[in-house]
């Protein structure tokens, strides 16, 4: 006997398409992880701490030195007042840190809503906790809350939303009058919110993170998670942190004790060490990012390529229809992979029961060189794709058709 979700569920396309990626020694700029960002004082204390022990279980709840850092961190930057003894938990991770939250909050038969295109760990994770995700659609190009959609779709089995903040796979950062619409939702109808926020330090152009977490009224609804992962680019760590009032976090924390029960002492450490890094730090990360985001959408742009701006995160989003005449994002990715040497993803991967088949996402947060390096593939294969696709035409009379 096999659990059904899992055995069902297949690899997940950012594994396939890493595997494509490797068989044909494409440029992957599918999977999103980051090249060359890891700050060295970070990897130093880890180096240092993975020698200095202990080596030992630590504290279920985690390194009181990381729980308190992740708090201060929390307050420097976005202005949140947390008790670090009571309401923070580290976790493999921030997917385990979600595991935990649907698994300690959610009973069989509850629903929780979910925004798509979404990352698609949350819909297996909820069903294997017994619950159904209920998905609630953004669209293009402007990917604003439906909030009509929203309302219709809460029912008398809802428990939670979901809100993915700055967005995967999207780039969206959530309005803070988009938000207060939400914690309205959540006061009304007795709901608690999942806000997923590993991008939280990610965001442009003078951006800033907004949360649910800073609304009062809904400050004891909310469980917010995130991630050394992206804020250190370390995403093979798995140091994960998660903040909720202390009534949300007790059956957290125990569905974390019986998942993974403690992370690496030494990574602890070091993650630590980074949340305590100057302001300088962040702020040189974001601008590391934006510049790749910019070298990437610019060079996608001047190769015809319909690339969305990012607002956060890793990602761009590609419009593909007018080069995609099968409208098949899954059929047009592989192929590129194939035909151009560069890996994305398909958009489509981020809903359930098929959805958009319009676009596909590039991860920017590369080195120059690979980003270079997949641009002029890109452009070449354009040109040859032009030229096969557009013949002079010959006329009756012989004549050439220019």
């Amino acid at each position: 006997m096999v659990n059904s979700i899992f055995a069902n569920g297949g690899v997940s396309v950012f594994e396939a398409m890493s595997r494509l990626a490797g068989e044909h020694r494409a440029v992957n700029l599918g999977q999103g992880f980051p090249e060359g960002l890891e700050p060295p004082a970070v990897i130093e204390a880890a180096i240092k701490a993975l020698r200095d022990g202990p080596h030992q279980y630590p504290p279920m709840l985690g390194l009181p030195a990381l729980r308190q850092a992740a708090a201060d961190n929390a307050r420097r930057f976005h202005g949140f007042d947390v008790d670090w003894e009571r309401e923070v938990v580290v976790t493999a991770g921030a997917t385990e840190g979600l595991a935990a939250t649907f698994l300690g909050l959610l009973e069989p038969g509850d629903e929780a809503i979910v925004f798509e295109p979404v990352y698609d760990s949350y819909a297996v994770m909820l069903r294997r906790a017994g619950a159904r995700p209920v998905p609630v659609r953004l669209k293009p190009p402007r990917w604003e809350l439906p909030r009509e959609e929203l309302k219709a779709a809460i029912g008398a089995r809802t428990r939670a939303i979901v809100v993915n903040t700055p967005m995967n796979p999207i780039g969206k950062i959530f309005s803070d009058d988009e938000l207060r619409f939400i914690a309205s939702l959540l006061l009304d109808h007795g709901l608690v919110a999942i806000a997923d926020e590993v991008y939280e330090h990610l965001t442009f152009d003078g951006r800033k993170h907004n949360s649910l977490f800073a609304h009062p009224e809904v400050r004891d609804r909310v469980v917010r998670v995130s991630s050394a992962s992206k804020s250190f680019s370390v995403t093979g760590w798995r140091v994960g942190y998660v903040f909720a009032d202390a009534k949300l976090l007790a059956p957290i924390s125990r569905a974390h004790q019986f998942i993974t029960f403690a992370i690496p002492p030494a990574l602890q450490t070091a993650v630590a060490f980074g949340l305590g890094l100057p302001d300088a730090y962040f702020a040189g990360l974001r601008t590391a990012l934006q510049q790749r985001r910019n070298l990437l959408i610019d060079g996608l742009r001047e190769a015809e390529f319909a690339a969305a701006d990012a607002e956060a995160a890793y990602f761009t989003l590609v419009d593909i229809s007018d080069l995609d005449a099968d409208g098949d994002d899954v059929a047009f990715a592989r192929r590129m992979t194939v035909e151009a040497g560069v890996t994305a993803v398909p958009v489509s991967a981020f809903y359930g029961g098929g959805g958009l088949r319009s676009h596909i996402r590039f991860c920017f947060a590369k080195n120059d060189e690979t980003l270079i390096e997949a641009l002029k593939r890109l452009e070449a294969w354009r040109g040859r794709a032009e030229r096969e696709r557009v013949p002079h035409a010959i006329h009756r009379h012989g004549r050439l058709d220019k």
